[in-house]
């Protein structure tokens, strides 16, 4: 066991002794370290997953707080228990979401698949906060009193789809909007700035660069399209189905008076499932928001991979535009500045999509009443939300507000290109437009000269003011 998984149990008194307390639970004693809030059942799984030192996420840790607040207030409201235990559970439960008791769950993300030692672990951390607020001899029990009306069935997974929807409103998609803006200024800044365009990495027919970098706000816009038609099924809850869906244990009322106590505090769309056999059994509303963040992250490499493409050189490269300088770029080479966000972006979009993998696995893994899969799923989720969210804010404030053009240059290439004898085509034909641009490549020679020096206006084909009409680069963009 790493040491840091280990939490107090290696702390020692000045006569050497280690400082522990007992806890029991239904298999018996265990050995506790003095300080922690958790109980027996924590540390067994803290004991039986030293696996990766990855814990749940704080977002995670808030919303399964949030549940048991609300789970508390409700059962006190139905007579389930008293007022005076919902008052504690709800005041600790306050402390835990805001994050201050964060180190003391320590449970491995591989874990039981349902996630029930994190959802003992956070019973068991609310029972002993809730219990000093209480008069001496009044105790919380963490599966009586906090987790009353519950299971770890129905509470993990909704915690899961809280916490990411939470993530997914208010960070991911104000993140996105906030790149989509920073895209659409660069797409006004540079709507007359004409450049040769490109398909199969080959000159193509001319585009402004303000068109690419609007085509760069629409595919972000479609991402934020793309999360909010997903979110119906997101923030929809198993809670109330208990062990299997059922509702089991649950009294009458139970699951829509907690809902709506989450949505009061919250203020997110959350609904209760309209299937709790379905939200028992299947993740599918995690794997399509898993999808769509995917998506995104394709998107993001894609912009990623243009501006890097736009942007090399400064001598051998495409040059037309420049990114901001924000480091060095080599340790041998001096001068050398590289495009590092683009590159902290591409890196984040293949995290990304290995996470959608993993949870796509995981959503397959749904047997019967209850996928077990649960934690794996909500880390790899939760963290590619996280990950967009920063991303999508970097490129925009640290990379895509700084593009300058190349302007000059931008119109050579444009002018240059082979593929803007395209117009020609309906005045002498697309075999004869082909050889005019044969000729081109091979004597180093624009269009314009090729045309002219090649008979086609003397023989009626086309007037010199149709040519310079036709091979007006910036009148191609828009046709």
């Amino acid at each position: 066991m790493s040491d840091d998984r280990n939490d107090g149990m290696n702390d020692r008194t000045g006569d050497g002794t280690s400082e522990y307390r007992i806890e029991h639970d239904s298999m018996g004693e265990v050995r506790v370290p003095a300080h922690a809030k958790w109980r027996a059942q924590t540390q067994r799984a803290v004991e039986n997953f030293p696996v990766s030192g990855q814990r749940l996420e704080s977002a995670h840790i808030a919303a399964l707080a949030r549940i048991k607040a609300a789970a508390a207030k409700v059962n006190a409201a139905l007579g389930v228990i008293d007022q005076d235990l919902a008052d504690a559970i709800v005041s600790a439960a306050a402390e835990v979401a805001e994050g201050r008791w964060d180190a003391h769950f320590p449970v491995d993300v591989f874990q039981t698949g349902s996630g029930t030692s994190s959802n003992m672990n956070t019973n068991e951390v609310i029972a002993t906060l809730a219990g000093e607020r209480l008069p001496e001899g009044r105790e919380v029990h963490p599966n009586d009193h906090v987790n009353a009306s519950q299971s770890s069935n129905d509470v993990f997974p909704s915690s899961i789809h809280i916490a990411a929807t939470a993530a997914v409103t208010e960070e991911l998609i104000p993140s996105l909007d906030h790149l989509a803006a920073s895209l659409e200024r660069k797409s006004a800044e540079f709507a007359e700035v004409v450049k040769s365009g490109r398909t199969h990495l080959m000159d193509a027919t001319p585009v402004t660069l303000g068109q690419e970098f609007g085509g760069y706000a629409a595919q972000v816009r479609y991402g934020i399209e793309r999360l909010h038609a997903s979110l119906p099924r997101l923030a929809e809850l198993p809670l109330g189905g208990t062990a299997v869906g059922t509702g089991i244990n649950t009294p009458p009322g139970f699951s829509r008076a907690v809902i709506a106590e989450l949505v009061a505090a919250t203020g997110l769309p959350l609904t209760e499932a309209r299937d709790h056999f379905e939200a028992q059994g299947a993740r599918d509303g995690l794997v399509e928001t898993s999808g769509q963040l995917r998506t995104i992250a394709v998107g993001l490499t894609k912009i990623s991979n243009d501006l890097r493409w736009m942007a090399s050189g400064p001598r051998t490269g495409l040059a037309e535009i420049n990114l901001p300088d924000l480091q060095p770029g080599s340790s041998i080479m001096p001068g050398k500045v590289n495009p590092v966000v683009p590159e902290a972006v591409l890196m984040v979009a293949a995290q990304v999509t290995g996470n959608d993998t993993t949870v796509a696995v995981a959503g397959a893994a749904g047997n019967f009443e209850l996928n077990v899969m649960l934690p794996v799923m909500a880390k790899n989720l939760l963290e590619s939300v996280r990950l967009l969210a920063n991303a999508a804010r970097l490129l925009a404030d640290r990379t895509v507000d700084g593009i300058t053009a190349n302007v000059e240059r931008a119109r050579e290439y444009a002018e240059s290109s082979p593929s803007v004898v395209t117009p020609l085509n309906r005045y002498i034909g697309y075999e004869e437009a082909a050889k005019v641009a044969k000729r081109s490549l091979a004597e180093r020679r624009t269009i314009r000269q090729v045309v002219l020096e090649g008979g086609y206006v003397e023989r009626g084909d086309l007037t010199v003011e149709q040519l310079d009409e036709a091979l007006d680069v910036l009148r191609m963009t828009h046709p």
